[in-house]
């Protein structure tokens, strides 16, 4: 339903999550010149194509620029920006969000270590939203003239690229289906079991995490007020599902909230 990468934090981070973000513009004297390869990155797997010749990856080696350093709470695009590049998050954990006319910030989305962000100014060149940083992070800069360049070249890369954006409209046809058709334990439910799935794509624990996200922000994700994001947590704890401490999430019946997303249909 969502996108398949959430990476333990230790308790100085979990601490630093309280302060709120400041939306901040990078300044370009913030970003690293600093060349990386992909090849070497232990990440690759999860933002570039498999299986490339080494004269493949030579040419993929070149399509990052610099890494970029984003501070918590600074943007690392604006909406109405002009599209010049993707990112590739290293590390870190952003939040997406666009301004109602009523002048809300509604969150449409949460990237995190592995995943691809920018892909919103492809179709008119600029960006369409604001791409916040929820903790230090660093992203690699591919500029988009790059990746169509080499993309002619590497037809991995090309279908690589496309898969990406498949993955983004299923995501919002999902994000579709739960703000639609499901109650507030049905979409709470489903948003913690894929930040568990993404947890164990990276590798990490399948039942404890901790929320880069404020409650408030959840909410805003999920089409819930703040009131039942707290509620249905509490519920859940009550009844043995999680157990939660301020940000700090344990799954302790995974199967339970999986039958919340998905019931059985009664024969």
């Amino acid at each position: 339903m969502f996108d398949s990468a959430i990476v333990p934090a230790t308790s100085a981070e979990a601490e630093s999550f309280e302060k709120s973000p400041r939306s901040v513009k990078i300044s370009r004297m913030n970003k690293e010149s600093v060349k990386v390869a992909c090849s070497n990155c232990n990440l690759r797997e999860l933002c570039m194509p498999v299986g490339l010749s080494a004269e493949e990856l030579i040419r993929v080696d070149e399509l990052v620029a610099t890494r970029r350093s984003v501070k918590r709470g600074m943007s690392l695009f604006h909406n109405g920006e002009k599209f010049a590049s993707l990112y590739a998050i290293r590390t870190g954990f952003f939040k997406t969000n666009v301004t109602t006319e009523d002048g809300r910030d509604q969150v449409t989305g949460f990237q995190m270590a592995g995943e691809i962000i920018g892909l919103d100014g492809i179709v008119n060149e600029q960006h369409t939203c604001d791409a916040i940083a929820l903790e230090d992070a660093e992203v690699c800069v591919m500029p988009f003239d790059r990746i169509e360049e080499i993309s002619r070249e590497v037809n991995a890369l090309q279908h690589h690229v496309h898969k990406i954006m498949s993955r983004e409209i299923v995501r919002d046809h999902g994000v579709m289906l739960l703000l639609g058709s499901m109650r507030a334990e049905e979409r709470l439910a489903a948003f913690l079991l894929n930040l568990v799935q993404r947890l164990q794509a990276r590798g990490f624990s399948k039942s404890e995490l901790v929320l880069r996200m404020t409650r408030e922000e959840i909410g805003s994700y999920l089409g819930m007020k703040l009131e039942t994001v707290s509620r249905t947590f509490s519920k859940f704890s009550d009844d043995g599902l999680v157990e939660v401490k301020q940000r700090h999430i344990q799954i302790r019946d995974a199967e339970a909230l999986k039958r919340i997303v998905n019931p059985q249909v009664c024969r």
